[in-house]
């Protein structure tokens, strides 16, 4: 496989997820100075040496090549031993900054405003990350689900895991051993197109798992942290700012669901003045 060296503005980090393949992994995803989106999978962040670990909206360089077991034209597979993290961007108060971060992310590519052409692109040259602007965001939305991973693929890395030479791993190690909490909850946004046809999609970013957890930590009882969370997707993003939504695909369903995209980040600017 032909490595390459790549320069990616981070957009995407989804909460992680558990696997028999890969154990716990995150799938990042951002675009490159030519506007072109490349997605990096597997990654293994929360073990990542702290100089290798990025922040949203941040630079990273990696060196890549396409991943073999993944049709999606923007799939990567990382060397995660080679992400130098740039510095961030210079914190500027008030709104330069979301300005810069605009020009970065929609001036060099496509803004799909229609839900059936961007489905068309994914089945005819499978593309499989996107910027999306809805027309209107009517809801934001809970649905319970089991607060455990999959049982069966529990087992499994526990087997995996009495293989190991205890002895040797390290704290980080350890830590990573502790999979990440299973969010007992699906969130999403439906919204419509610019025809006016409505969709309803999960939401797998990090930063939405994360608050739910911090809030759910913070409150103590589900509902109050669920509340919270529907405060901040609704009373401020849908309705003071700009939102864009990043979409993406799973391998999965990519070629079978008659809609395969998920929103994998949220993109809250202020409105234009």
């Amino acid at each position: 496989m032909k490595i390459e060296r790549k320069r990616i503005f981070i957009l995407v980090k989804t909460y992680p997820r558990v696997s028999k393949h890969y154990r716990e992994t995150v799938c990042t995803a951002g675009i490159m100075e030519n506007g072109s989106w490349v997605r990096l999978y597997p990654v293994p962040f929360r073990i990542l040496k702290d100089e290798n670990k990025y922040k949203k909206y941040t630079r990273i360089n990696v060196n890549a090549a396409r991943h073999s077991s993944d049709f999606r034209i923007e799939s990567y597979c990382p060397d995660t031993e080679s992400i130098t993290a740039e510095p961030e961007m210079p914190k500027i108060k008030g709104r330069a900054d979301w300005e810069t971060r605009k020009h970065i992310i929609l001036d060099n590519q496509k803004v799909y405003t229609n839900l059936r052409e961007l489905i068309t692109d994914a089945k005819t040259i499978k593309k499989s990350l996107a910027v999306f602007k809805p027309k209107e965001i009517i809801s934001f939305d809970e649905r319970e689900c089991s607060s455990e991973w999959d049982s069966e693929t529990l087992a499994y890395i526990e087997a995996q895991e009495r293989q190991l030479n205890l002895p040797g791993i390290t704290d980080d190690s350890i830590q990573y051993l502790r999979l990440a909490k299973k969010i007992p909850y699906e969130f999403r946004y439906t919204f419509t197109d610019d025809e006016g046809k409505k969709a309803s999609l999960m939401i797998e970013d990090w930063e939405t798992g994360m608050l739910y957890l911090n809030c759910r930590k913070r409150k103590g009882n589900d509902q109050a942290a669920i509340d919270d969370v529907r405060k901040k997707y609704i009373d401020d993003f849908a309705r003071t700012k700009d939102v864009y939504f990043f979409l993406g695909t799973t391998k999965k369903w990519h070629n079978v669901s008659p809609n395969p995209f998920i929103i994998v980040g949220v993109f809250p600017p202020p409105f234009p003045k």
